[in-house]
């Protein structure tokens, strides 16, 4: 009693609700009453719990990014387009900033171009290898289908550049709020047809994570439709291949993704923002719907932590079921594309040369 009078002072004090600590269970008593609430069949239920940061096979640097805190945007919620715009815009900023040093430090050089009547960019790494004089990659980047607008899309094709010694053009699509579906789409397969045009389709490859991973699936599949002359590879990493919150890891690791954190945040109010009042099973919106025959090889990249992780799980199996040459490599404890945010991490050298030699294998010169 007098603990609990103690609380309720604070707590008036404070402002804030009366919670006493409880007592700790111990192990036999936590299992029995696990087995207690999973004893029907049916949804599964766990306690709360702590998930530290794992160390085992982990380096200190993804360490670093696996314990960082949630972004401060994942739960934003802007009102209207202009709110919209200065979120993406503060995003981007930041990104912007640190860009010189990252092409210094990775060797490379970007061009500001327009194919197709797309904007584009051209990077070029210093180290270009000599085996890859005559291929090309094609960069589809992520960010929700609105974040990443111009040079602030970049950090990913630099990094597969500089590692994998290719020459990359990166798509700067067109986006929300201004541009819903299909101008993204529009843009991609604009730019793709214009490469075509001075560059073998077997000589190319397609890349791209999160959304640029669900476009680059897209992309296959409207290629497929249209009659038009599909990549030697691709690599859709953690790709967004289900719009809508579908898949076991939307909830298994909710909370536990520090990157996306959840789909009820920025992130489902972005697709629904995209979608424009289409059906999030179109193909062209969730390609996880679509049909895989005929694909080209593939590798796609998660975490263990990775709230897209069933998107990415559900699609290597539906590429496999198809026939498809198809890698996962799934890294200890990432959330959601971590593998491609610290160019210092072991794991994001690894993991950008795993999808390099990939393309060495199925790319002609």
């Amino acid at each position: 009693m007098k603990r609990l009078a103690l609380c309720i002072f604070a707590a008036t004090l404070s402002g804030l609700s009366c919670v006493q600590a409880q007592p700790a269970r111990s192990y036999d008593d936590l299992a029995a009453a696990q087995a207690q609430a999973n004893a029907r069949p049916g949804a599964r239920h766990s306690p709360s719990q702590t998930s530290p940061v794992p160390t085992v096979e982990v380096s200190p640097q993804m360490q670093g990014l696996i314990g960082g805190p949630y972004p401060p945007h994942f739960n934003a919620a802007p009102k209207d387009a202009q709110a919209w715009k200065d979120l993406i815009n503060q995003r981007a900023q930041v990104t912007i900033n640190a860009l010189p040093g990252l092409k210094a430090k990775m060797g490379v050089s970007v061009e500001s171009v327009t194919l197709g009547g797309v904007k584009a960019f051209i990077v070029t790494p210093q180290a270009l290898r000599p085996e890859n004089a005559n291929r090309l990659l094609m960069h589809i980047h992520g960010g929700g289908y609105v974040f990443g607008p111009g040079e602030s899309a970049l950090p990913e094709a630099i990094l597969l550049a500089s590692f994998g010694g290719y020459k990359v053009v990166s798509v700067d699509y067109r986006m929300p709020p201004d541009f819903p579906y299909p101008a993204a789409m529009d843009d991609a397969m604009a730019v793709w047809r214009e490469l075509l045009k001075t560059h073998k389709a077997a000589n190319m490859a397609v890349f791209g994570t999160s959304t640029g991973g669900a476009m680059t699936l897209a992309l296959v599949l409207r290629a497929k439709a249209e009659g038009v002359p599909l990549p030697a590879a691709i690599a859709p990493g953690t790709p967004w291949s289900d719009i809508d919150k579908i898949g076991d890891t939307y909830k298994t690791n909710e909370w536990i993704d520090n990157v996306l954190v959840t789909w009820d945040g920025w992130l489902g109010r972005a697709a629904l923002l995209y979608a424009n009042g289409r059906d999030l099973k179109d193909p062209q919106l969730s390609p996880i719907y679509g049909d895989f025959s005929g694909f080209p090889p593939t590798i796609l990249t998660s975490g263990t932590r990775d709230l897209f992780l069933s998107n990415t799980v559900r699609t290597h199996r539906k590429l496999r079921r198809a026939g498809v040459v198809a890698d996962l490599n799934v890294y200890e404890g990432q959330s959601h594309a971590q593998y491609g945010f610290n160019p210092d991490a072991p794991e994001t050298r690894e993991a950008f040369t795993d999808i390099a030699r990939f393309f060495d294998r199925y790319l002609g010169r």
